[in-house]
């Protein structure tokens, strides 16, 4: 089931909609159904590297015991 992002042309409001087969979505504001698929903007993350894991509570390893 993806997720794609629409943008109304007849209000231009723009939202995400759950697709499910051939189901054509409908304006959450207006209903209408003349809508454009845009391109979704995936976001990568970065870890921290240089930060040192910090204790679980559970245990009294300063370096983190794998389990947080």
């Amino acid at each position: 089931m993806p997720l794609y992002e629409y943008v109304c042309r007849k209000c231009g409001s723009q939202f995400e909609e759950l697709v499910f087969g051939k189901v054509q979505p409908a304006c959450p504001t207006c209903q209408s159904k003349d809508l454009e698929r845009v391109l979704s903007v995936v976001a990568i993350g970065k870890g921290k590297p240089d930060v040192p894991p910090s204790p679980c509570g559970s245990c009294s390893n300063r370096g983190g015991c794998g389990f947080n």
